[in-house]
């Protein structure tokens, strides 16, 4: 499997997991607010602050409904120009964060090419605009991380082979477009089927209000993790109910990393594990009063802690050895008893 270069960092197999922050729109439209979340994202311990890059009049039309008009206003007032984005870039980048966003018109994808990000988010109601990505592919010069919410499985295949056919470096990430979303369904067995069917990095975008199912994941193979971020879930904004406030997110990080770290395939007798093996281990015997010059019988000896004598599992090679004194029952043995 392929490895994504995002920036400075590796992603995929072997790599530590690529952790992203979901700014999103929680700024409500508040250039200062999005600074702030990239401190407090820095501070957490996230690898890259993500956020979304709208403009209202080249990615939707405002027909004449009023929940589209009630879209349509919400999207327009999340628009940041060109010279916010490198700000915002460059203030990432101060902080040690890969800078990402999502475009969602093509119009869009220019800003952020000619912002020259790492790497590019597709949301999850982009997987099925192919014409868009295509754009992309065609376009830029750097990998895709495509997430899969409100979408079945024949339409990730889909959009697979379609990138694949591209030559596009891209991982994808299992979704499910509820806020939040309830364990039932987060479905985190569609990370296997995608590892095994598209050997392509795969990573797990949550909207569950908990961090329990990100820490399920991490076994499963994932090489990026994606959640919304916010400042406090009481400022303004539909996704600030299914976003971590900082301290749970700096929770979600560090689960991540005691995770990664414990799943080491490295099995070795640590030397604390040594000190308690002489108080847990069983040593060889004398089940009974043994004479000098005679010789061991499977009736004379038999395991007893501790263990800093003869280890139980060498108890069979002390039979028929011939005792050069007299052992007392209950007498741990060592191999000096014997000629």
């Amino acid at each position: 499997m392929n490895k994504l270069k995002i920036g400075n960092r590796l992603v995929g197999p072997g790599e530590p997991v690529f952790i992203i922050a979901e700014a999103g729109i929680n700024h409500d439209g508040d250039i200062l607010r999005a600074h702030e979340m990239i401190d407090a994202a820095a501070k957490v311990g996230a690898d890259c602050v993500k956020f979304h890059t709208h403009l209202a009049y080249d990615e939707m039309v405002n027909v004449n409904t009023p929940a589209s008009e009630s879209q349509f206003n919400l999207v327009k007032k999340m628009e940041f120009t060109i010279d916010d984005h490198l700000e915002l870039k460059e203030h990432a980048s101060l902080k040690g964060l890969i800078f990402m966003s999502t475009p969602f018109s093509k119009e869009a994808v220019d800003i952020l090419d000619e912002v020259n990000v790492d790497a590019y988010k597709v949301g999850s109601g982009e997987l099925a605009n192919l014409p868009l990505l295509g754009y992309m592919a065609e376009k830029l010069n750097k990998p895709f991380i495509v997430s899969t919410g409100m979408s079945s499985f024949s339409e990730v295949e889909a959009t697979v082979e379609f990138l694949k056919k591209r030559n596009t470096e891209f991982g994808i990430m299992q979704c499910t477009s509820r806020y939040p979303t309830p364990p039932s369904d987060v479905h985190l067995g569609v990370i296997s089927r995608y590892i095994d069917d598209f050997g392509i990095p795969v990573g797990f975008s949550d909207h569950s209000p908990v961090n329990y199912t990100v820490f399920a994941a991490i076994p499963l193979g994932v090489c990026m993790i994606e959640k919304h971020f916010t400042i406090s879930r009481e400022w303004p904004g539909p996704d600030q109910q299914s976003s971590l406030e900082p301290h749970e997110f700096a929770d979600l990080v560090k689960g991540i990393r005691d995770i990664e770290t414990a799943l080491s395939d490295k099995k070795t007798v640590h030397n604390e594990e040594k000190d308690l093996q002489i108080i847990f281990r069983a040593s060889v015997v004398a089940t009974k009063n043994i004479p000098e010059n005679t010789n061991i019988t499977d009736d004379m000896i038999w395991v007893k802690r501790p263990g800093c004598g003869i280890p139980a599992n060498q108890m069979n090679s002390v039979i028929g050895k011939k005792s050069n004194r007299e052992i007392k029952k209950n007498e741990l043995i060592s191999w000096e008893d014997f000629n």
